[in-house]
């Protein structure tokens, strides 16, 4: 069983450790502790009831007028396949409805999981230049391989 929440402070180390090993691997983008600690209030997390572990992640990020990010989403491999990317998605999808955004996105290598939660493949200079301000910051940048998505 998982508790699904917004995250804080004391998820922090959890957080980092899960996005930073799958970094490690060249899956997603790194996150510094400061990153973490500034976009605190947009990660939900999973949470694991019987040991209190943070088992998967996830962060809504608005970028432009109705438009917002989904990133950062990632679950321990040791619980892959149980639904719990897709309930982070569907809380993050939640919070931005309550802010009034219309338009989701996410840049992604695993292009499968997001079209089971509604996403569509689109080419990536369709998505407004404010979704860009991070990649100027990126390594990869300007030879990124994500795939761009939209959810509307």
């Amino acid at each position: 069983m998982f508790r699904y929440r917004h995250a804080t402070f004391a998820d922090v180390e959890e957080i980092f450790a899960l996005i930073n090993g799958f970094a490690a691997e060249g899956l997603m983008l790194p996150k510094t502790y400061s990153t973490l600690y500034e976009t605190l209030p947009e990660f939900v997390v999973a949470q694991e009831i019987s040991s209190g572990k943070i088992v998967g992640c996830g962060a809504l990020h608005c970028t432009w007028n109705e438009l917002a990010e989904i990133r950062s989403l990632t679950v321990s491999k040791d619980f892959h396949r149980r639904g719990i990317g897709g309930e982070i998605v569907k809380l993050l999808l939640e919070d931005g409805r309550k802010l009034g955004v219309t338009k989701f996105f996410t840049l992604t290598y695993n292009t499968p999981f997001f079209a089971s939660v509604g996403f569509k493949i689109v080419p990536r200079e369709t998505l407004h230049q404010k979704t860009w301000k991070d990649c100027l910051d990126c390594r990869f940048f300007p030879n990124c391989n994500e795939i761009a998505m939209t959810l509307e």
